[in-house]
């Protein structure tokens, strides 16, 4: 299946028994993020400028004052997010409170370092660098906070996310297909049926694993095969699967379970309301810093059955959590042809 043609149309879209595992940190100082880079710096600029017209006479000097100040508070904010992105690991294992305090504490110092840069452009004495300090800190409080509260906006999303796959996976229907799919073949096919059985089970010990922050897009893309591995037993040639798998793309980090969702949308809404069936291709690319995901399919006479969307949404919201701007998710329904289009990047250290 060809889907550069599909894919040039992204261009015209808007944008028991064991012990419980241990709580993984809750990570504050997330700053290596793009996102996080650029909203720190807009926020504190935005800052500067309401800042800046108190005293201003008229616009031009207000423009000056911000232009001044902005000298002074763009270098500092850039300090303050390459310290907390290289300490990130370190800070980690700290505890909340730990991390508000040292956030503080370094935005003081970025505070103090952006009134030295005043001070060697000609700033007028008495020089402000208690009051640098103190704005440093509150800057970097409500900058923490903000970062506290992103953080811990992930599990209740990724409780829900993983409450509707549950539900998705582990369907009665579903379920009793596989075992009659299996039963039927006990005895013509015994090896194949036990193949069956054994990524039926695989798939259940994913979907009730304690589910982590990221996995591989490769251990995604062996779920999917799975999957697809069971229904097509009960398609068969009705559903005709394509795989073009970059071996590049296989360590860029996703949200656990975020294939498969995907997947069984293509074929729910791809290969079932159709007597021919329908082709499913899954291809991963990695372009540069970035891994391109896609799922597509064949719908019938151009349509397909409509869903109410909850696996695509839990998809693009956990996506966005794990990489925000970094990420992309967009679908398309052009000429029979449905495709979900993902990128995630690629991941440090990569080449």
């Amino acid at each position: 299946m060809k889907d550069s043609q599909i894919l040039s149309a992204f261009q015209d879209l808007p944008g028991a028994g064991r012990a419980p595992p241990r709580a993984a940190p809750v990570l504050v100082f997330d700053a290596c993020q793009v996102g996080v880079v650029l909203r720190a710096v807009l926020f504190v600029e935005t800052v500067m400028a309401a800042g800046a017209m108190f005293g201003a006479a008229n616009p031009l000097d207000w423009l000056w004052r911000v232009a001044f100040l902005s000298g002074a508070t763009l270098p500092g904010t850039l300090v303050w997010l390459i310290v907390a992105c290289s300490l990130k690991t370190v800070l980690a294992g700290l505890s909340p409170a730990a991390q508000h305090g040292f956030g503080m504490a370094l935005g003081a110092l970025a505070g103090l370092f952006g009134c030295a840069l005043l001070v060697l452009t000609g700033f007028p004495d008495p020089t402000p660098w208690l009051a640098s300090a103190t704005t440093g800190a509150l800057l970097a409080a409500a900058l923490v906070t903000a970062l506290l509260l992103r953080a811990r906006s992930r599990m209740p999303a990724d409780t829900a996310a993983r409450l509707a796959e549950l539900q998705a996976r582990i369907r009665p229907h579903f379920l009793f297909n596989t075992l009659n799919s299996a039963v039927a073949l006990v005895r013509d096919d015994p090896a194949r049926a036990e193949a069956i059985l054994e990524d039926l089970s695989d798939l259940f010990r994913h979907a009730l694993a304690e589910p982590g922050d990221s996995v591989t897009l490769a251990e995604e893309v062996a779920l999917a095969r799975r999957y697809l591995d069971i229904e097509q037993v009960r398609f068969g040639e009705r559903l005709r699967v394509e795989w073009a798998i970059d071996e590049r793309a296989g360590s860029a980090r996703v949200p656990p379970l975020l294939l498969q969702p995907l997947v069984e949308n293509a074929v729910k809404h791809g290969v079932e309301p159709s007597a021919e069936g329908a082709q499913v291709k899954i291809s991963t690319q990695r372009r540069g810093g970035m891994v391109v995901v896609k799922v597509t399919n064949t719908v019938p006479a151009g349509q397909g059955r409509g869903g109410n969307g909850v696996a695509q949404a839990n998809v693009r919201d956990r996506l966005r959590l794990l990489h925000d701007v970094q990420a992309q998710f967009q679908t398309v329904l052009q000429d029979g042809v449905y495709q979900v289009r993902m990128e995630v990047p690629a991941g440090a250290g990569e080449t």
